[in-house]
């Protein structure tokens, strides 16, 4: 609100990014604030932006965010994407000029409200991943995120960058002073890269090799390239240009089960994928079977009885952002 982002704005920004952080994934969260400020300021991110749809059909949509803050306009495409699902039993919202919206995960969980899948797909906001072969950055991190309503179980919910590590978790390792295990990224001989605070000198890895770059193209096509967003070339690295428009793409899909069949059956067949997933046999000196939103299950029960733990850099960080916006500190 201290850069005049109206305050019920602000308030869902803010929502969005503390649902990152619950959610365990603290490089999307509280962490990005600074950044997202700057862009603010710098006029990167338009403070009042007129989200509208330009192409409407009866399970499509593509929406121009009007370079408002990402969580603010995938929020709206996700509003979208569910009521014409209702209708349609499937649908598909794309958007242009978006910007950075936090963890993929929080959006592919709405849908799930009104017993939907839901899946969003995004084109990330810096270019670190090169194509197979080569050593000029064109692709990004370019996450999926695909929720999956249980009965009785947590939703199965795959939250995952196409490279081995999302950047942003990179930064939260620099920020600490942590180094990063080998196979996150190489330098530009193809050499292992271990210390983040040189990151900027490498580059991503994808994931399954050239698998990850497969999925990483075809995901930049269909949240950048189908919707008139950014791709390629043409990608704006947020973190080192805090004054242009990025146009940055994304997609969600929310899908009615009741449109296949019976919604409560279909939850109790997920509860049994889960629970046969879980006990099935293990590897030798493993803990048990995992699925995908383990992590971030726990992280959501840990830290809403506990509190989001915040590192003393990030602190620091933030204590300078608020005296620099004359905001007062909550002790």
């Amino acid at each position: 609100m201290a850069t005049d982002l109206p305050e019920k704005d602000a308030e869902t920004v803010a929502r969005f990014m503390a649902d990152s952080d619950i959610m365990g994934k603290d490089s999307h969260g509280i962490f990005r604030l600074p950044g997202y400020i700057q862009r603010l300021i710098n006029g990167g991110i338009n403070k009042t932006p007129n989200i509208q749809v330009l192409k409407n059909r009866s399970a499509t949509a593509l929406v121009d965010g009007d370079n408002g803050m990402g969580h603010l306009v995938v929020n709206f495409c996700a509003e979208l994407a569910i009521e014409k699902a209702k209708k349609s039993g499937i649908s598909w919202v794309g958007v242009n000029h978006s910007n950075h919206a936090g963890a993929a995960g929080a959006y592919a969980l709405l849908p799930l409200e009104q017993d939907m899948i839901g899946i969003y797909v995004a084109v990330g906001s810096a270019n670190h991943l090169p194509p197979w072969g080569g050593i000029e950055p064109l692709l990004s991190t370019n996450p999926i995120a695909v929720a999956i309503p249980g009965m009785h179980e947590e939703p199965i919910l795959l939250d995952m960058a196409t490279t081995v590590s999302s950047y942003g978790k990179i930064k939260v390792h620099a920020q600490r002073n942590i180094p990063m295990p080998e196979g996150w990224m190489v330098d530009k001989n193809g050499e292992p890269l271990t210390d983040a605070s040189q990151a900027d000198l490498g580059f991503l890895l994808p994931i399954g090799g050239p698998k990850g770059y497969g999925l990483a193209l075809i995901f930049g096509i269909l949240a950048g390239t189908l919707n008139g967003a950014a791709f390629g070339r043409d990608v704006i690295d947020m973190n080192e240009d805090r004054n242009s428009v990025s146009n940055t793409g994304q997609f969600i899909l929310a899908l009615d089960i009741s449109a296949f069949m019976d919604t409560n059956e279909f939850k109790r067949e997920i509860d049994e994928v889960i629970q046969t997933m879980r006990n099935s046999k293990t590897l030798k000196g493993a803990e048990g079977v995992r699925l995908p939103g383990d992590g971030s299950h726990a992280a959501m029960k840990d830290r809403k009885e506990n509190g989001i733990p915040l590192p003393t850099p990030l602190i620091v960080n933030l204590e300078k952002l608020a005296n620099t916006l004359s905001v007062t500190q909550l002790k």
